[in-house]
């Protein structure tokens, strides 16, 4: 029995929706055993169903022919609501018009929802012609406490993590200590500490390069080079430019190598925050990694946090994993002055600072940022202190967020 993700039950709310469901999200992240939960709840509701991997390149071959090849694969009756499960929707050469066909032709007679490895791919493809009639769920690795719920420990995921028991407070740190460095692959979380490395690598470096090929990149091992410097330097502003002198290529393919990181669920650029104020000049993005699993491997730093040689990096982009789950990904935003104040996140009202060690918090440092917005609550981020505050600003572990 496949275990129930939070995506899940959000996309069941929308099967009953006329419009197209799509689930995207990085490869081995678990659209497929997404799309398989979503098909059971189909088939105990009794309605009629199919599923289809365009990985078979019989079905592909039929459906790039024609969208009313479907018909062909499937005795469809229109009569009643019909449910297509469709995974990997990217191989087709036109998934927009083979999904605006069917929703337009057959609006409450057939439902799909399908799955894509690749927004970067979807982006290009799913043009406006669907404003309207598709509903995008994003799928990303397991959360800390989807992770807990992996682990057959699903007591533990319910506990509110900031009522806790001492002997409960000990075994979140144990399995947080394992996901700061492991990350949330649901195949990387299965897997005996022994093999966890090998199962990482396996998706870095297969899956990662099925990306770069159907992307048509050719200068494979550049963007290797700068996706390991982009995960070292996690945190800190991204100059193309530079970026580009040192790889010794052209701002335009880092550009697009960055895009394509993005648009594969690898990585996210967060940007600057201001409200029209001039020091606040900088409009260079920074970068945080969706897995921190990933994050470590390409650092050659699958270490224990303990002996992690960057723990103030690792720190930070486990904080920003923790924040999508509360915000929506655009509203996590970083301040940044030319004199080089700044905080690591700001969200609608709330700053959170990243300090590995919380009494090094310094309170003038935010003078300035507090005084421009007062109505903005500043609390610190970290990960192995029993403080509760400091100098009047509260502190929270990273896995209270």
């Amino acid at each position: 029995m496949s275990i129930i993700r939070n995506l899940t039950r959000q996309a069941k709310k929308h099967l009953d929706k006329d419009q197209v469901t799509i689930i995207i999200g990085c490869r081995q992240s678990g659209k497929t055993t997404i799309l398989h939960q979503l098909e059971k709840i189909i088939i105990r509701k009794n309605h009629p169903n199919y599923f289809i991997n365009l990985e078979d390149p019989d079905y592909l071959r039929l459906l790039k022919l024609s969208p009313k090849n479907l018909f062909k694969i499937f005795p469809i009756n229109t009569n009643y609501k019909n449910y297509i499960f469709i995974d990997e929707i990217q191989y087709l050469d036109n998934p927009t018009n083979f999904l605006k066909y069917f929703y337009d032709e057959y609006k409450g007679k057939i439902k799909l929802i399908v799955s894509g490895s690749s927004a970067f791919y979807l982006d290009q493809k799913f043009k406006d012609s669907l404003v309207g009639r598709k509903k995008i769920f994003q799928l990303n690795t397991l959360s800390f406490k989807e992770f807990l719920n992996f682990k057959n420990k699903p007591e533990l995921s319910k506990l509110d993590f900031n009522q806790l028991k001492l002997n409960q407070l000990e075994k979140i740190q144990q399995y947080y200590s394992e996901y700061i460095v492991y990350g949330g692959y649901p195949r990387v979380v299965l897997a005996d500490l022994e093999n966890k490395k090998e199962v990482l690598e396996d998706i870095a470096y297969s899956y990662i390069k099925k990306d770069v090929f159907e992307a048509k990149i050719r200068q494979e091992e550049v963007f290797y080079r700068l996706i390991k410097i982009l995960a070292s330097q996690t945190g800190q502003l991204i100059n193309s430019s530079e970026l580009a002198n040192t790889l010794n290529v052209s701002k335009t393919s880092i550009d697009n190598y960055i895009h394509l990181m993005q648009k594969s669920f690898h990585l996210k650029l967060i940007k600057p925050f201001y409200r029209n104020l001039r020091k606040e000049i900088t409009k260079m993005p920074k970068a945080y990694f969706y897995d921190l699993g990933l994050k470590n491997l390409l650092t050659n730093n699958l270490t224990t946090w303990e002996n992690h040689s960057n723990q103030g990096s690792l720190l930070e982009n486990a904080c920003f994993r923790q924040l999508i789950e509360i915000y929506p990904e655009d509203d996590i935003k970083f301040w940044r002055t030319a004199s080089k104040q700044e905080v690591d996140f700001v969200v609608n009202n709330q700053a959170y600072e990243v300090k590995t060690s919380p009494s090094n918090f310094r309170k003038t440092k935010y003078k300035s940022f507090q005084n421009q917005y007062p109505q903005i609550n500043l609390k610190i981020i970290t990960l192995d202190t029993n403080k509760t505050q400091v100098k009047g600003t509260k502190i929270i572990k990273v896995w209270q967020l």
